[in-house]
């Protein structure tokens, strides 16, 4: 995969969506060297089979090799595709404006020089492209969505890991949580003598905070909650996602309820990591 097209337009977000898809991603290589790279990515130890290059207007006098190049790759039986990312010189204006880069086609003049000579200069890059995305109404979160729709195949889609931790207050609250639930208002299987050295991974404590009516509520709701608001996640281009769910100890209540609510999540089509901070102390 070829990615290029004008400064400012989301070239290096188009990387990273790449990359989280498994792409070994390399910017700014010089044209020349992109045959020899695939030549070395083949005879690897574990071969690579999906690289994507950044190319942009810093290659200057190279570029003019690049139909060659091309060109020869496919002739390789190598699959090529190029994306070209451009937008609107007032959104690059503004963009510029407000991350305070300097323009790498500003040559002594100004940014909308610059702006218009790397148009002048990428069109045949432009021309050659397999699809052009224009990024002038689009945000971030947005453009990521959309590459990962038009880049990925339906099983390579990024999955969102979600992580269950379950702990004790006692102990102190997990400092990387995105989500923390208190199960303190259930009953305590502590105090029940034979479940006591227990944990909630076993199937008698687990039935004893899972059986009760206030237990199947807070897991209804919550599970309502969490499938409307991982796929949002997701679109937002969020990768990991940390549940925290914490009891006094973090032996009964909390392992139990978040051995459940993985589950659930796992059913649903996450990759669902178990962590249970505390239920050994």
């Amino acid at each position: 995969m070829i990615v290029t097209g004008l400064s400012g337009a989301g070239k290096s977000t188009a990387l990273h969506v790449l990359e989280d898809l498994g792409f070994y991603c390399i910017d700014n290589l010089p044209v020349a060297l992109i045959s020899r790279f695939l030549e070395l990515c083949a005879n690897s130890e574990e071969p690579i089979t999906r690289v994507a290059f950044g190319i942009d207007q810093r290659e200057r006098m190279s570029l003019r090799n690049y139909p060659n190049v091309l060109a020869e790759l496919r002739q390789r039986g190598q699959r090529v595709e190029v994306l070209y990312l451009e937008a609107a010189d007032a959104i690059l204006l503004q963009r510029f404006s407000e991350t305070r880069r300097p323009h790498p086609g500003v040559r002594g003049g100004s940014v909308a020089e610059g702006i218009q000579f790397e148009r002048d200069h990428l069109s045949g890059l432009r021309e050659s492209a397999d699809q052009i995305i224009d990024t002038s109404t689009s945000t971030v979160h947005e453009l990521r969505e959309q590459l990962r729709q038009r880049l990925a195949t339906p099983h390579e889609q990024p999955t969102l890991l979600v992580t269950v931790e379950s702990f004790g207050y006692k102990h102190g609250v997990p400092v990387d949580a995105d989500l923390m639930f208190d199960m303190r208002f259930l009953a305590n299987p502590f105090f029940i003598e034979d479940l006591r050295p227990k944990t909630g991974k076993e199937a008698d404590v687990a039935a004893y905070v899972l059986q009760r009516p206030e237990a199947e509520t807070f897991l209804a709701q919550v599970s309502t909650l969490l499938h409307t608001t991982l796929p949002l996640y997701v679109r937002e281009g969020k990768s990991y996602l940390t549940v925290a769910i914490g009891c006094t100890g973090g032996r009964h209540r909390s392992v139990a309820i978040a051995e459940e609510l993985g589950r659930r999540m796992t059913e649903w089509g996450y990759t669902v990591q178990l962590r249970h901070r505390d239920v050994h102390r």
